[in-house]
């Protein structure tokens, strides 16, 4: 009896139907059900692609409101949005005094009480209230422009992801809350603790408990800077952070936490006089005070939160190291890429601030700027007279200052294998530094001479010295572990390295010339060409004429430069003249 009241499942229900005599019957009844359903979903689907033509057709639209989001207008049909958002339905309740043409308007930073949500990801989050489906996020907008990026946790992806929150929560769409929650749960473990931050901001506004003490443990126990903390979380959470931080195992000495909190209060008064704007205050308490400018890394402050003319103005001072390291080993230029803003960018590389220098896990302020920057902001195509978006300036602006400088390049410290960009970076600084000495010999043997290198790989076309080179960057010890092989050629990197920045220091007008050089025909086939003697008649005589074009125009642009800049030579013309002569005489 007990069995017989039981819920039946689907396959038991069906089973005992197909048992009894009406066996036809039934099957006719599940093919009719079979086939509604099968109407039902393909009537669906067609309503959903009909009202998605109301966003992506200008020609159907017959909005009856406008959205304006950062002066650009959406229109929206409120009859479609009052069904799907309880909250538009409050809105569009009342009366709205809009715009001359009678469809009422609404301003969507008037309609936010936190946060921010631009153009693009309202029309995708509006594509989910007309369709009923969640297409996949955008790449130009979700995506940043580093070529290496797996972009599964960049910051364009998070902020679009969190701009949709921002939206499904306050537009009160739960479906969506509970999706990005998902989404956004999953980046917080994989992301810079920085990229956190924004996540954490969405979840205290959105009282999302469960997103938002994830995100504080994350921030709890990384090395994020104090400041940092206090200024860009609210106060409650910021408290939060410091109690966890507290009952970890690290502050057990004893009169640790007195003195630090002492010196936390010297950094603070600092940091307060830099958010007044005020430089010549930030100068007395420094001077005053037995703590640097440095020792409160008062740059780095100044530029992540200060207006630039504050930045510029703790710059003259002098009295505050440009490549200075926080404790995270970031950089103020990987700080200013973060910032995104080129007057500071500029300020700081007239400074003499390295735009090669490497944070702990081996990237440069350019690969910094570009993990934060969407390719629709990068290759946006500008109508005459337009201005450049800052992102693309920044990433430009310090693109243009490491190829000034090309032999100081990006080279991640972290690995212990030896990377490909390590080997382009030797086989760049051996070709030059091995033309060097066939173009001016007597230059690059006192250059060489200072950094101590014997000569140049042979892999590269170009001859060793007497004493013998110190090997082929292809060759393999068996007995030489990776991490010895990349430790030494890095040690040779260096020493390369050395060797070049001697040659522009005392030997500008020869660097100029291989500058022009190596840009111009430094290839593969070149070096190839190095070797006259060797392959068929037909290409020797080839050689020997590219060889020929090559000599006139190095010549040429050596007695440009020696003629612009003889007034501040220190040094004899003449010998390098001839040594130049020499040299292309001993190659042909």
């Amino acid at each position: 009896m007990a069995a017989s009241i039981e819920p039946p499942s689907s396959l038991s229900f069906t089973s005992s139907h197909l048992s009894n005599g009406s066996n036809g019957t039934n099957q006719s009844s599940l093919l009719h059900n079979s086939s509604a359903a099968n109407l039902e979903v393909a009537s669906l689907s067609k309503l959903s692609s009909n009202l998605e033509q109301l966003l992506i057709d200008s020609d159907c639209g017959y909005s009856d409101a406008e959205i304006i989001i950062n002066g650009v207008s959406v229109g929206v049909h409120r009859c479609i949005l009052a069904a799907r958002s309880k909250f538009f339905l409050e809105l569009f309740k009342k009366e709205n005094k809009g715009a001359a043409s009678g469809k009422p308007n609404y301003h969507m930073k008037e309609l936010l009480p936190f946060g921010h949500v631009g153009q693009e990801t309202f029309l995708h989050f509006l594509n989910y209230i007309y369709t009923g489906r969640l297409k996949p996020f955008p790449m130009e907008v979700s995506t940043c422009v580093d070529t290496v990026c797996a972009h599964d946790s960049c910051r364009p992806a998070i902020d679009f992801a969190v701009e949709l929150m921002y939206a499904s929560s306050v537009f009160q769409v739960p479906e969506l809350v509970s999706s990005f929650q998902r989404r956004l749960c999953n980046f917080v473990e994989k992301s810079l603790v920085e990229n956190v931050l924004p996540i954490l901001l969405v979840a205290f506004n959105c009282k999302l408990a469960l997103l938002l003490d994830q995100c504080v443990e994350r921030v709890a126990r990384s090395d994020l800077d104090r400041f940092c903390i206090e200024k860009e979380l609210p106060f409650e959470v910021s408290e939060k952070i410091k109690q966890l931080q507290l009952k970890s195992p690290h502050d057990e000495e004893d009169n640790t936490p007195e003195v630090s909190e002492k010196l936390l209060k010297k950094i603070g008064a600092i940091h307060k006089a830099l958010d007044s704007d005020d430089v010549e205050l930030v100068k007395l308490l420094s001077s005053e005070s037995d703590i640097s400018l440095d020792q409160a890394n008062a740059l780095h402050y100044a530029v992540a939160y200060c207006d630039p003319k504050v930045v510029a103005g703790i710059l003259s001072l002098d009295m505050a190291d440009v490549n200075l390291r926080n404790s995270r080993g970031y950089t103020v230029l990987h700080f200013a890429a973060m910032r995104k803003e080129p007057s500071i960018i500029i300020s700081l590389l007239k400074k003499g601030a390295n735009a090669s220098d490497l944070t702990l896990d081996g990237r440069n302020a350019v690969n910094i700027c570009r993990r934060l920057t969407r390719p629709k902001d990068y290759h946006v195509k500008l109508e005459k007279g337009q201005e450049s978006h800052k992102d693309r300036i920044c990433i430009d602006i310090m693109e243009r200052e490491i190829r000034r400088n090309p032999m100081a390049g990006d080279i991640p410290t972290c690995s212990h294998s030896m990377p490909e960009d390590l080997q382009m970076r030797l086989l760049y600084l051996e070709k030059r530094v091995g033309l060097a000495q066939s173009f001016f010999p007597a230059e690059a043997k006192v250059a060489m001479d200072i950094a101590n290198v014997e000569g140049t790989f042979k892999f590269t076309g170009l001859p060793p010295s007497s004493k013998g080179s110190t090997g082929n960057l292809t060759q393999v010890d068996l007995n030489e572990t990776p991490h010895m092989q990349t430790k030494r050629l890095r040690a040779r990197m260096e020493a390369l390295m050395k060797t070049v920045e001697t040659g522009r220091r005392y030997f500008p007008y020869c660097s100029e010339v291989l500058d022009k050089y190596m840009d111009d025909y430094m290839d593969d086939d070149f070096t190839e060409m190095l070797h006259l003697e060797k392959g068929s008649p037909r290409e020797r005589r080839l050689k020997r004429m590219r060889y020929k074009e090559l000599k006139e125009d190095v010549q040429k642009a050596y007695k440009k430069d020696k003629e612009a800049k003889i007034a501040r030579s220190c040094l004899s013309a003449s010998s390098s003249a001839s040594s130049l002569r020499d040299a292309l005489k001993n190659i042909t």
